[in-house]
């Protein structure tokens, strides 16, 4: 049974703050746009690290971005075991988060799924319930 906090996570989180510094601080490559390390699996020997990311900038294509994080991930890799205490440095590898994208197209779509119900019908409605309810009130009244 795994342990909640395991010693491969833990690891993880901390690849994660260290290359998110190191991109931001040492990569000064303009074609790498804004990048945001969204998580890392790490291998359970540790030998291996997937990192996620998402790019806040859309005016940068990712297919540019994923070539220059590729680029510099041996260069990442030995800034990494200057930083961190590890008997084997993981090697790096690089993948686009999707999930950022995913999210945003199910919002999009809830969006116009909420936008398909015409508020001006509904108000129509309401107004057609609010006039037959006056005319049958009204007739009540006539009638007493």
């Amino acid at each position: 049974m795994p342990k909640d906090y395991s010693r491969t996570r833990r690891v993880g989180e901390q690849i994660q703050r260290e290359i998110a510094q190191l991109v931001q601080q040492e990569i000064k490559d303009p074609r790498i746009g804004l990048v945001t390390i969204s998580a890392v699996k790490l291998s359970r020997d540790m030998s291996h690290a997937t990192i996620f990311f998402t790019v806040l900038d859309e005016t940068h294509p990712i297919e540019e971005t994923l070539k220059v994080l590729e680029g510099a991930a041996s260069f990442l890799r030995h800034e990494l075991a200057k930083r961190m205490k590890l008997r084997i440095v993981p090697h790096i590898h690089f993948k686009y988060d999707e999930s950022i994208t995913y999210g945003n197209e199910l919002s999009a779509l809830i969006n116009k799924a909420v936008g398909m119900e015409n508020p001006d019908n509904r108000m129509s409605d309401i107004s057609d319930d609010n006039d037959a309810s006056s005319d049958h009130n009204s007739g009540n009244e006539e009638k007493d």
